[in-house]
This record gives structure tokens, C-alpha cells and sequence, in this order.
């Protein structure tokens, strides 16, 4: 029987394969990661959620030209998790905000101000 992080990698390949991507490497544990956070940080539902929309970021950024894969990639988990840290930060410091902090990458700028926190027309507030 597979290991699960076998399996994981098995998978990787699969969807790779079926979107022709076979040269891109991912590094699942980073993915898993970000999931992670994201669940953590925001609800867990935001896990797939963040990962497809950094996915899809950096496969924005590699085919526009701004960076090749591997930049694109690291550039979009680094500014996803630093968000969904973000977001913890000010959902539990309403008084006083996280600092702002610096830009992640030459790739991405920041979605939202760090200071204010994720804008209300993208927040889920289950009402």
C-alpha cells in the first residue's frame, strides 16, 4: 500500500499529466502548507480556495512573462500565506493592526493593505 505522501505525489503527476504540464514542479509539501495557514488563519474552507487562487496567480505571472515557474510559484505561496497571516493578525488585533509589511516579491504586490485588512467585498462573514 502507497504512503500517503506517495499517493500525494502519484496524484501531483496525474494532474500534471492531464494539463500537459508534466515539465512543472510543485512542491507539495509547500502547497500543503499554504493550505494550512489558510485553513488556520482565515476558516478552513479557505484552504482550496487560496491555493487555487495562488496557483492560478502564478501561472498568470509565468505566462505573461514576469517570472519562469519556480519564481512564480514561491512569489505567489509567499504573498497567499503572508495575507492569510495577515488576516489572523487583524481579525484578532481590531485595536491595534499588524505593521504593513514589505511586498513579498517583484511578482505580486500586496492584494490589500495590510493596515485595514482584506477588503469587506471579499471577506466571508457568514451572514
Amino acid at each position: 500500500m502507497k504512503s500517503q505522501d506517495e499517493t500525494l505525489e502519484d496524484w501531483c503527476r496525474a494532474l500534471l499529466q492531464a494539463f500537459e504540464l508534466e515539465d512543472v514542479e510543485v512542491d507539495v509539501n509547500e502547497v500543503l502548507a499554504l493550505a494550512g495557514v489558510a485553513a488556520h488563519s482565515v476558516v478552513r474552507p479557505a484552504a482550496p480556495l487560496t491555493t487555487f487562487i495562488a496557483g492560478f496567480a502564478a501561472g498568470m505571472a509565468t505566462g505573461s512573462g514576469q517570472a519562469p515557474d519556480a519564481v512564480s510559484m514561491q512569489a505567489a505561496l509567499g504573498v497567499a500565506r503572508a495575507l492569510a497571516m495577515d488576516y489572523a493578525a487583524v481579525d484578532t488585533a481590531a485595536a491595534s493592526p499588524p505593521p504593513a509589511a514589505e511586498p513579498e516579491s517583484a511578482v505580486f504586490g500586496r492584494a490589500t493593505d495590510p493596515a485595514s485588512g482584506p477588503s469587506a467585498n471579499t471577506r466571508n462573514t457568514g451572514a
